[in-house]
């Protein structure tokens, strides 16, 4: 499993996980990755975390350590079962995509961790992906404004 962070213009550290995560380790990996970098990028306090509803992400601990920085960056809150508004998904898919075109393609866990550092890195997800994504976010609350938080 990996856990990855991208902004407007880049993406950032993917971490890879050997373990399952849970809420303890999903809040160190905030404090380590997304803390500083929202403290560099939007020292403002203006900037903005998405993330989606799995359990760890969920999770109390992770809840409250949101809500205690909320003054430092503003946390995205997720409507449940909602894919229409998860372009995480579609930066995921489009990675997927990537690394199924490779050759050779990754044949054991090592080889597909190097390529997936080669690709988070790399030019194949330019940051216009990411640009034109996070700019799809006004359509996609419009549309589930329209459709009454149903199926968009």
């Amino acid at each position: 499993m990996v856990w990855g962070m991208c902004s407007w213009h880049d993406m950032r550290p993917l971490i890879r996980l050997d373990t399952t995560l849970i809420g303890g380790r999903y809040v160190s990996i905030l404090f380590d990755h997304l803390y500083p970098f929202m403290s560099i990028v939007h020292s403002d306090g203006l900037g903005q975390f998405q993330q989606d509803n799995v359990t760890p992400h969920s999770s109390r601990i992770a809840t409250e350590w949101l809500q205690k920085h909320s003054s430092e960056f503003r946390h995205f809150p997720w409507p449940p079962k909602s894919p229409d508004m998860n372009i995480t998904d579609r930066i995921w898919d489009a990675f997927e995509r990537a690394v199924q075109k490779r050759s050779p393609p990754p044949l054991n866990p090592t080889d597909l961790w190097t390529a997936l550092q080669d690709l988070w890195g790399g030019d194949q997800l330019p940051p216009a992906l990411l640009q034109t994504l996070i700019e799809s976010m006004r359509s996609r609350v419009v549309a589930l404004f329209r459709a009454r938080g149903g199926p968009t």
